[in-house]
């Protein structure tokens, strides 16, 4: 009899894919099998309206080991032997209802992604975005709720992270109207490893043993990626959690048990039970190594009693692991784990016919093709740009009255004192970031971390980086914006860039406009990608982030890192000496691009709209003009222009370093907006000694690069002629205290 529309509400199948379902098994599902069609064909395991436009990423490169979708994390060559295993994943819609767990378990799940392939985890970062604590929104206050989510995710990363002993070196956080009650949190997980221990997540070799080990199991995170994860919040629903419970102690003991475990040959892959647990976990393990599988869930440890086999398979219980050993190993596997007091049961194996067998002792509750399990359907759709779009890009800055030269000081203090731009100090402050003893460029220090790589001199720099209003205004620019000042960051510090991973934070899909956002960014993004020659080698989708209504903006974020062969060749972004040269590399902004979509626009106008502007083939040339005058030791300081434009990277490069800039001139023979607070990308602000200034200019001629000369460092103001003048430390007071307030 087919199943009521309320059921597959519950695990968010539509009545067509029912259909398919029961067109391609030849027959009506079992509960069990529908729950695990549910689970796989979500959007959240299944990608369902994005996998056919993933394709357009670039994913191979000549370093690249583990291409996007191989296995949990991508893997790319360092050399010396060495490889990078990483990957980002987001926890949003656990975070919106629990977010201090929500939060937690999304760090514990990123950092299982990372460990399952045999590296070590030696950095986190995280992307946030938050509604803000102040203001009316449909008619009623959020801002305490806002404020509950803020430090409930702060406060589950902080202690998850900490308890792991893996330091977390940076991040980002903004704030908007549009992410009140729907926050995002994407994780970033970094970890190492030799490139010839890399362990895949598959499941082969007719006879061998799945071994589950780990905390046990519970009824937490039932329909987690299917109900959760996998459509937007209704009212009711925002009281329903399905939302799992951390141990970090019991992941610490996990990570170091399945690294010693790597380091043997009595098995054949491991893989973490995340989303749709132990049916993610056991299927897709099978589809990577071609072989069917057969367990059996009376086999399955749990810690509550009269659980079904459906509640087994679906359950999400945090720090799970299955093992796939060869058989004759198992013993020795479960030796290994007592040694760290953990229990490792058998509770399946490998076959050879294809199928996904579950069993309750004697009953087969399911059985399935693993292939169409893996297999779900593919949209996409033909859309048109929206109306809506088209206006805010076709707004008339002409009609927006300039910033007066007297009122200059008082927008910058604003923008400095503004959320999205002030310190984040009380932030990371709760985090370890020195835990490890490598991190040689910490937050607050430059625009990217860095890391040294122990017993070599190369370090990697690492950068999380996503704005949601460039995509608003224009989603395949603002798509090819993130990419560009990911890599604008690496510049800063030195660093050349390997590849990518990516979080994509959409709204719902189905909705022609939501669509047509998420085409565009990802073109946009591939687009850069390949301009740049950065490959995209792993990532995550999150859809229907929406809430009574309300979706949140385009919002892709990406994780790039990068390499520094040599550690002492980094630099950071605070003025260092009196009477260095400042120079902005990369030219004066032109026209009103640079207003679009900028903070100075939102704060001081209530205005998110424009066409934003870039220029690849300038962004190229300053990326590589700055790495090679680093390269090279010519400059003492580098600094992105980002948000809050020009007078805020010369603000913050000042407040770094604690000492002002005199500006000899001024340069700015545009609006004093534009000038001043515009975002236009292709930007840096250097200093550098008097006496290197002309090798400086070799290498900016060299590449096609412009410069502009700004002004010297000294003293202890910020001065601008006939536009800022402020002392360093009003600045500062401004910077460090705005996301307090």
């Amino acid at each position: 009899m087919p199943v009521s529309k309320e059921v597959l509400d519950e695990i968010a199948l539509s009545r067509e894919e029912y259909g398919l379902i029961v067109q391609k098994l030849g027959r009506e599902p079992t509960p069990v099998e529908l729950g695990m069609f549910g689970a796989l064909w979500s959007e959240h395991c299944g990608y369902k309206h994005s996998k056919a436009l993933l394709s357009l990423f670039p994913t191979s490169g000549k370093r690249v080991l583990i291409k996007i979708g191989e296995e949990n994390a991508g893997a790319v060559d360092i050399g010396d032997g060495q490889a990078i295993v990483f990957k980002m994943e987001s926890h949003n819609h656990p975070s919106a209802i629990e977010p201090f767990q929500g939060a937690a378990t999304g760090v514990g799940g990123i950092v299982r992604d990372i460990f399952t392939m045999g590296a070590r985890p030696i950095a986190l970062m995280n992307s946030l975005r938050f509604g803000p604590f102040d203001k009316l929104r449909a008619g009623r206050t959020d801002g305490d709720r806002n404020r509950y989510l803020f430090n409930g995710v702060v406060g589950g990363i902080g202690s998850y992270g900490n308890c792991l002993g893996i330091p977390d070196v940076g991040g980002e956080i903004y704030f908007s109207p549009v992410y009140s009650n729907n926050p995002l949190v994407n994780a970033f997980c970094l970890g190492i490893v030799d490139s010839a221990k890399l362990v895949k997540a598959k499941a082969s070799g007719t006879g061998n043993l799945l071994l589950l080990v780990g905390s046990d199991t519970g009824r937490d995170g039932l329909h987690g990626a299917s109900g959760l994860a996998s459509r937007t919040f209704e009212e009711e629903r925002e009281l329903r959690s399905a939302v799992q419970v951390g141990n970090p102690f019991l992941e610490k003991l996990l990570i170091e048990a399945c690294l010693e475990l790597a380091q043997t040959d009595w098995i054949v892959g491991i893989n973490d039970l995340g989303a749709a647990g132990l049916t993610s976990a056991a299927v897709e393990s099978a589809g990577r190594g071609g072989s069917g599988i057969e367990l059996d869930v009376l086999k399955v440890p749990r810690r509550e009693a009269g659980m079904t086999p459906y509640e087994v398979m679906l359950s999400e219980s945090q720090e799970r692991m299955l093992v796939v050993a060869r058989k004759g190993c198992e013993d020795k596997v479960k030796a290994l784990f007592r040694k760290w007091d953990l229990e490792a049961e058998v509770i399946g194996s490998v076959t050879d016919d294809g199928l996904a067998r579950i069993k309750e002792g004697s009953v087969v509750t399911a059985e399935v093709p693993v292939a169409i399990l893996n297999e779900p359907p593919k949209y996409t759709f033909q859309v048109k740009k929206p109306a809506w779009i088209t206006e805010l890009q076709s707004f008339d800055f002409g009609a927006l009255p300039d910033v007066s030269a007297d009122d200059c000081n008082s927008v910058l203090l604003r923008l400095l004192a503004s959320p999205d731009i002030a310190s984040k100090e009380p932030v990371y402050r709760q985090y370890d970031h020195q835990v490890g003893d490598n991190t040689v460029i910490a937050p607050g220090s430059g625009d990217a971390a860095v890391l040294r790589i122990q017993g070599t001199k190369k370090a990697i720099a690492m950068t999380c980086d996503g704005n949601g209003r460039y995509c608003y205004v224009n989603p395949r620019v603002g798509g090819e914006m993130v990419i560009a000042e990911a890599a604008r960051n690496l510049a800063c510090v030195g660093a050349e860039p390997l590849a990518i991973t990516d979080c994509l934070n959409f709204g719902n899909p189905d909705r022609p406009d939501i669509y047509y956002q998420l085409k565009e960014c990802v073109r946009g993004i591939a687009h850069a990608c390949r301009r740049f020659g950065i490959p995209v080698i792993s990532g995550n989708v999150s859809l229907y982030n929406e809430t009574r209504g309300l979706s949140i903006y385009p919002t892709p974020v990406v994780g790039m890192v990068g390499l520094l062969e040599d550690v002492s060749k980094r630099c950071t972004s605070g003025f260092k000496h009196e009477g260095d040269v400042v120079y902005l590399l990369g030219g004066m902004p032109w026209g009103t691009s640079g207003l679009a979509g900028s903070e100075y626009l939102e704060l001081v106008h209530g205005k998110v709209c424009g066409q934003p502007y870039l220029d690849m083939d300038l962004e190229i040339g300053v990326q590589k003009t700055c790495r090679e005058a680093i390269k090279q030791g010519l400059l003492h300081s580098a600094h992105d222009c980002s948000d809050g434009g020009l007078a805020a990277a010369m603000a913050e490069s000042a407040i770094a370093g604690g000492l002002g800039m005199r500006g000899e001139r001024s340069p700015y023979d545009v609006r004093r907006d534009v000038a001043l607070f515009g975002e236009s990308p292709s930007r840096i602000v250097v200093s550098l000694p008097p006496g290197k200034v002309k090798d400086f200019e070799g290498v900016v001629a060299g590449y096609g690069a412009a410069l502009t000369r700004l002004g010297v460092v000294g003293g202890d103001r910020l001065v601008v002629p006939g536009l800022i003048d402020l002392s360093v430390v009003e600045m500062e007071r401004a910077w460090r205290g705005g996301l307090g307030k």
